[in-house]
C-alpha cells in the first residue's frame, strides 16, 4: 500500500504533509528527528492518511494537498478537527 498522511506538531500545531509505504515506520521517524523539515516541531502526531493501491495515484495526491487548493481541501476537511481545543480531541 501506498499512504498519503498528515501530522501535526504537538509543539507548534503546524501540520506536514508526506507520502510512505510504511506509515507507522515514518510517523517514527519524524519523531526522532531523522527528517530535516520536521524536526523541529517534535513530537509528531498523525491526524489524517489515505491509502492508495497505486503509487502515482499517491504522489499525485500528495502533490495536491501541498497545493493551495490541497490546502484549503484540508481545512475543510479537518475543520472539526482543527478548530477543537487539544483537550477535546
Amino acid at each position: 500500500m501506498h499512504y498519503v498522511y498528515i501530522l501535526q506538531s504537538l509543539k507548534n500545531g503546524s501540520l506536514y504533509i508526506g507520502y510512505t509505504q510504511d506509515s507507522q515506520e515514518r510517523l517514527k521517524a519524524h519523531n526522532l528527528g531523522e527528517n530535516i523539515s520536521t524536526k523541529n516541531g517534535i513530537p509528531w502526531k498523525l491526524v489524517f492518511y489515505e491509502a492508495f493501491l497505486n503509487k502515482k495515484d499517491a504522489l499525485s495526491r500528495e502533490k495536491y494537498l501541498k497545493s493551495g487548493w490541497g490546502r484549503r481541501s484540508i481545512n475543510r476537511l479537518l475543520n472539526n478537527y482543527l478548530t477543537t481545543k487539544p483537550a477535546q480531541q
